[in-house]
């Protein structure tokens, strides 16, 4: 059963699950409103952008770590702002919070959908991605993050162009890859650009959603690329907002519950 009235009876306070635009915009309106909030990311980048709230970094340990922190913290509500495929800890969030009555509301951006132009082969994982590749070698735009590089290597033949945000603290998978550090957002022209000097053939991103990185999408379909786009993991059902008014307007809403 959910144990509701310790939460019920507790000052309002926030935690947002971090990580993205959309969470860094919410923090900032958050901080403005003089909401109390803490702001949680994974600390997957080196060096983040600092944060208008209290912050912290790392994983919980799972649910019962998700739930033990809530407790200690007096946790009254969650926004989970979470990359698109954080599927493990929106998961959590969700199991946690059903079991200690936490209101939760995930801040989702919407899936990109195809354009008139766009060759998009849409696949369900990066195992899919890999398989959905051409057999004979070409180069690929592994646009996807370095969490999920080690797919690629079964399909080595293939020359990669890498984005990312830090350098890898380990040798890179790949036996045959150009690594190109930067941080969005991007522009199309930019990212035409990048493809024309590396002589990309096709293009592999998962379906994040957003503007800041869909520019890569625009740009591949300006020069007639197929992009191969891994499809958002399934997660349970949870309540869902689609921008920062939104997500102010869910948390007044539940402030008022809490006779605030």
């Amino acid at each position: 059963m959910p144990m509701m009235s310790s939460q019920r009876s507790a000052t309002p306070r926030l935690l947002l699950l971090g990580g993205t635009t959309e969470a860094r915009q919410l923090a900032d309106a958050l901080a403005a409103a003089g909401v109390d909030a803490v702001y949680s990311y994974a600390g997957r980048t080196q060096a983040p952008r600092a944060q208008p709230l209290p912050t912290r970094v790392g994983g919980f340990g799972g649910v019962a770590g998700l739930c033990a922190w809530l407790r200690a913290q007096r946790i009254t509500q969650v926004v989970d702002a979470t990359h698109p495929f954080a599927a493990r800890m929106s998961a959590n969030a969700v199991e946690a919070c059903a079991a200690l009555g936490i209101p939760l509301v995930a801040l989702e951006r919407p899936a990109w959908v195809a354009q008139a132009g766009d060759d998009w082969r849409e696949v369900p994982d990066v195992a899919a991605a890999v398989a959905a590749l051409p057999a004979a070698p070409t180069c690929v735009f592994l646009a996807i993050g370095r969490q999920t590089l080690d797919a690629f290597a079964q399909a080595p033949q293939h020359h990669y162009l890498l984005r990312l945000v830090d350098a890898p603290l380990q040798p890179l998978p790949l036996p045959q890859a150009t690594l190109v550090l930067d941080r969005g957002p991007f522009t199309v022209e930019g990212d035409r650009q990048l493809m024309l000097a590396h002589g990309s053939t096709h293009v592999v991103a998962k379906n994040a959603g957003g503007s800041g990185a869909r520019a890569k999408l625009d740009a591949a379909r300006s020069l007639g690329l197929p992009v191969v786009l891994v499809q958002r993991p399934q997660l349970p059902p949870r309540t869902r907002v689609a921008s920062v008014a939104e997500a102010m307007a869910w948390l007044a809403a539940h402030r008022a519950a809490l006779g605030v």
